[in-house]
């Protein structure tokens, strides 16, 4: 059984690294640094380690639909205080967005920049960052659990 186990995050890991996305020039240094400074807690498919991690999987990219959601991805503690030079954290952003919920990047995606990360990174979220996830995630166009367009949303 634990080969089998072994084998199916093998095949998903090599899946993830082989993602091309906006922004990504190295996919596989992407997936090598989600596995260094991301999924310890995030866990290898981003489905988070409730109550303090949240999972990103089908979801992360409804940030970006909603004013003041880009920005706020690029101040999260995980992001802000990341080991990792500007440029290599853009990236990784990139790839985390196109891997983990590729369904819901706009088509027109701006991929994150070096320059744009160490803006964000000079003014991190500490405490703050539960309670202003929880307010944008009530302006995200769709209900994540259902699919369906969110009441007061616009669609």
């Amino acid at each position: 059984m634990r080969v089998i186990g072994a084998l199916i995050a093998l095949t998903a890991t090599a899946a993830a690294a082989a993602v091309s996305a906006p922004g990504v020039e190295n996919p596989q240094r992407a997936h090598l640094n989600w596995m260094l400074h991301c999924q310890g807690c995030h866990r290898p498919d981003a489905t988070g380690t409730p109550p303090g991690t949240p999972a990103m999987a089908g979801d992360v990219a409804l940030f970006l639909q909603v004013e003041g959601g880009r920005e706020y991805l690029t101040r999260v503690p995980g992001v802000a205080n990341a080991a990792l030079p500007d440029d290599q954290l853009a990236e990784l952003l990139n790839w985390t967005l196109s891997t983990f919920d590729g369904a819901h990047l706009p088509a027109d995606f701006t991929p994150y920049s070096a320059e744009e990360l160490s803006a964000g990174r000079k003014r991190p979220f500490v405490s703050e960052a539960t309670q202003i996830r929880a307010a944008l995630r009530e302006k995200f166009p769709v209900d994540v659990k259902t699919g369906n367009a969110q009441e007061g949303s616009g669609e």
